[in-house]
């Protein structure tokens, strides 16, 4: 049976999106579906990609419920998932979980006692396939101030030191990164631009730390993305 090579792609704001995965997205020939000011159907995707936003998974808003509903119904029909941030956020949500604001906000690549954010694999993600490749701990951006609490049929795949829950897995191919892995040039400077929250950092070091980080990070990025792209059935 042919596959159909096309993932949808949900940013809840304009300027975070893809980045670096569509570099990956496109090398190995999958075509995307983009969804801003609503969420499709999801059925008929191969997989489906949610990214980040200023938005709280807690919020009422008619666009957040029809987002959880909507994801909801894509890891009930067995679509695999990846998401960011806020899209890992909802996926838990979606699931039962519980989202809450954590003891601080993690912004830009330093924690508040100036070491890089790391996260460190655990013990399940040591033998997950999405880290197939990775050396733990990792550098990781950060851009949130809300956290997760897991239920039943969730994995804790990495953790944090000032936020613990950093990467859930839900069922056999839904993932929910709190970090960024899909951070390049381009979306940074953009952040630097629009995102108030990096107002508090200098951008000369944002720029500085992202100059010192880029091979190992955007290595770590486009090995995490492939991955999943395995575990999808896409490549």
């Amino acid at each position: 049976m042919k596959i159909n090579k096309k993932v949808l792609v949900i940013k809840n704001i304009s300027r975070e999106g893809l980045g670096l995965f569509e570099e990956v997205l496109r090398k190995e020939n999958i075509k995307f579906d983009l969804g801003e000011e609503e969420f499709p159907q999801p059925n008929g995707y191969s997989a489906v990609f949610v990214f980040g936003g200023p938005d709280s998974a807690n919020d009422k808003t008619s666009k957040m419920q029809d987002e959880l509903k909507r994801i909801k119904e894509t890891i009930k029909a067995g679509i695999p998932y990846f998401g960011v941030c806020l899209g890992m956020q909802t996926l838990v949500k979606a699931n039962g979980g519980e989202v809450y604001k954590n003891t601080i906000k993690e912004i830009g690549f330093r924690a508040p006692d100036g070491n890089y954010f790391e996260i460190d694999l655990a013990n399940e993600g040591k033998k997950d396939p999405i880290f197939r490749g990775i050396t733990s701990p990792l550098k990781i951006f950060h851009l949130h101030g809300e956290t997760v609490s897991l239920r039943n049929g969730m994995s804790l795949l990495a953790t944090g030191r000032h936020c613990r829950n950093q990467v859930v897995k839900v069922g056999k191919t839904a993932y929910g990164f709190q970090g960024h892995l899909e951070l390049n040039k381009q979306t940074l400077e953009k952040w630097i631009k629009e995102d108030s929250d990096l107002n508090s950092i200098s951008a000369s070091h944002l720029r500085s730390d992202f100059k010192k980080l880029k091979a190992e990070y955007q290595n770590n990025g486009r090995i995490i993305l492939t991955n999943f792209l395995k575990i999808a059935g896409l490549i």
